[in-house]
């Protein structure tokens, strides 16, 4: 038998491998993600000794066999595809989560919080393939226009996608306001609309603002989805119904036709670059709003 004092010694040594192997994860992932970056980084960078900078990111003229490698169509494409998505997603799923949270009964929510983190199960290339096959006609025939594929048909099933972290991110988000809150306003004569978007929101606003930065997040670095419906043209988009093409979607593309150590396979981890560089902006964003969310 252990005595008192063994038993504790025992224990504290357990806690102390346990904070070791704690930290030796951390440590571990960290030296993934930071090699990730170096490696990447150093691929891409390499573009610049052949390409200018400036001929890059700010020309759109895009054509490897003759020596042009102007992303600029990407880069404006990706940003407008996302931009949009969140524009079509951002309100309709604060309405959703608002109704979740405020007014949907209890049995009706129970039902709808498994059914909406079930289309975060379903694959992009299922989207993508409904989008092809009904999305992209349905414009072509409404809108009258030569080709459904464009801006606008990988924006409405980005929005789609992303509904699902924007509405259970704003849902938590709203339960967590203080009910005092509320039960004030509605006690100085507020009626239950005016106390939601007047008194519910602005409260929740960090945590909702969160849902829609995590929301761009997934919606930019999309592939195959958007792969299937934006057109695949390196030109910038005239009209919502122009086709384009995005960064993940020129690199999935393009990948398997580029010899590695190229200017061209240089050019492809560049973007992939400017993607990791978009992704850990929006994630110090979400960081600095968190804080000030709990300050």
């Amino acid at each position: 038998m252990y005595s008192k004092d063994q038993n504790h010694k025992r224990r504290l040594s357990y806690d102390r491998y346990v904070k070791y192997l704690f930290i030796a994860s951390a440590c571990l992932m960290a030296l993934i993600i930071f090699s990730i970056i170096f490696f990447v980084g150093k691929q891409g960078l390499m573009t610049f000794s052949q390409v200018s900078p400036f001929e890059f990111f700010f020309t759109s003229k895009w054509n490897p066999m003759g020596h042009q490698f102007g992303a600029l169509s990407f880069i404006v494409g990706s940003l407008l595809v996302t931009i949009l998505a969140v524009l079509i997603g951002a309100p309709l799923g604060l309405l959703g989560a608002l109704f979740m949270a405020k007014i949907a009964p209890n049995w009706l929510r129970e039902i709808m919080r498994p059914a909406t983190e079930l289309y975060v199960a379903i694959p992009s290339i299922v989207y993508g393939y409904i989008g092809l096959t009904l999305l992209v006609p349905f414009l072509r025939e409404v809108f009258h226009v030569k080709s459904g594929f464009g801006v606008l048909a990988a924006a409405i099933v980005l929005a789609v996608m992303i509904l699902p972290t924007i509405i259970s991110i704003s849902e938590d988000a709203i339960c967590s306001v203080p009910s005092m809150m509320e039960e004030a306003s509605l006690a100085l004569g507020a009626t239950r609309w005016q106390t939601m978007f007047h008194v519910l929101v602005p409260a929740a606003l960090p945590g909702i603002l969160t849902a829609i930065i995590l929301a761009m997040a997934r919606a930019i670095g999309e592939t195959m989805a958007v792969q299937m419906l934006i057109g695949n043209t390196p030109m910038v988009a005239a009209t919502l119904f122009s086709p384009t093409s995005t960064l993940t979607s020129n690199i999935v593309v393009e990948m398997g036709n580029t010899p590695f150590g190229s200017v061209w396979g240089n050019s492809l981890f560049l973007m992939a670059l400017v993607l990791l560089v978009i992704s850990l902006g929006m994630i110090l964003l979400i960081r600095r709003l968190g804080s000030r969310r709990y300050a």
